[in-house]
């Protein structure tokens, strides 16, 4: 089965191809990364018009490399949200036009699902299993008993990991997507020089809030001799490393332990970073639980795996009609 998978939920334009028996065969990702970098964050409205530039070509290129055609297609696949509604509809309109002309089945996947089954790329999954999803947009614990049967089990108060990244980032003069550069810094940063809160860790609810400590980075920021130079902002960007990962490894590991998984599993585009992967890699050995971090190119948003998310559904007989609608929020919920 040959799933062409569409991905437009906020600023990169993705289409992939997955095969149910050789993987993913094509991943092209067209980033909008130097449009939005001026601006520090997403505009939605050039976000939208850059995927009406990118998204067809982008389907041709990957039809011309696999030498096919929309009738060898099994089926496409398509984020219909979470995520900026007008970006949405931009997929989705295509992919409805592209099933609608080559009569192939179509079927919506919920953003958060696809960055779960991410993982399933690189191999078969321990279930059940407690699954960290965490991103700009997203922070929350999800337990997962069988692909397509999904609970909630915490979620952000207020503000995702992703986005006090990114926040903490600009207030520190760093360019966007602050996660990825912080993650970097940290790596010469010195320990112990700088220390910030980790919010509700003495809570024992499932919740996370991000916001207080990035207000946190903002006062030590502004307490400080400026300009900063460079051994300060690494060291800064140490202690938030730390922090904020702290907070996640010890929410996704109380999950683990409360509803006795057997694997854990990181999904989103923090699912990146080098320090939060070791640290729930150490814990994971010690507590006896499966791990494998995801892949990295299959961390941040991409259409491989809304295909392969895609294909699970249709390989269990689920499609969606042409009045499929796009959504800017929506739990994850059970499919099965």
């Amino acid at each position: 089965m040959k799933v062409l998978g569409i991905e437009t939920s906020c600023d990169d334009t993705s289409v992939a191809l997955y095969d149910s028996a050789q993987g993913v065969l094509e991943n092209l990702v067209s980033s909008q990364v130097d449009l939005h970098d001026h601006f520090g964050g997403v505009v939605p409205e050039l976000a939208s018009r850059a995927h009406l530039v990118n998204l067809l070509p982008l389907i041709e290129v990957l039809l011309e490399r696999r030498r096919l055609a929309l009738a060898d297609l099994d089926g496409v696949a398509v984020t219909a949200g979470p995520g900026l509604i007008g970006a949405l509809l931009v997929g989705l309109s295509t992919a409805k036009a592209l099933c609608w002309s080559a009569r192939k089945p179509l079927v919506g996947v919920h953003h958060i699902e696809g960055h779960i089954l991410a993982n399933l790329l690189s191999g078969p999954l321990d279930l059940p299993a407690a699954v960290l999803v965490v991103s700009g947009g997203h922070t929350e614990v999800v337990l997962m008993t069988e692909v397509g049967r999904y609970r909630r089990l915490g979620w952000t108060l207020d503000d995702a990991a992703g986005e006090c990244f990114d926040k903490s980032a600009q207030l520190l003069g760093l360019p966007y997507p602050g996660g990825p550069v912080i993650d970097r810094l940290a790596e010469r940063g010195r320990g112990g020089r700088f220390e910030l809160p980790r919010p509700l860790t003495r809570d024992p609810r499932l919740v996370f809030s991000f916001s207080g400590l990035k207000t946190a980075v903002r006062v030590l920021v502004e307490s400080l001799p400026r300009p900063l130079d460079d051994q300060t902002v690494a060291d800064i960007c140490r202690a938030l490393r730390e922090a904020v990962v702290d907070v996640l490894v010890q929410r996704l590991f109380q999950a683990a332990r409360e509803h006795r998984v057997r694997g854990v599993y990181l999904a989103g585009g923090v699912a990146a970073n080098s320090w939060l992967r070791d640290r729930v890699a150490r814990e994971a050995a010690a507590g006896g639980f499966a791990f494998r971090p995801p892949e990295r190119v299959y961390c941040t948003d991409n259409a491989a795996m809304i295909a392969c998310a895609g294909h699970a559904r249709l390989a269990a007989g689920f499609s969606d009609p042409f009045d499929l609608d796009g959504f800017a929020r929506a739990p994850l919920a059970s499919w099965r």
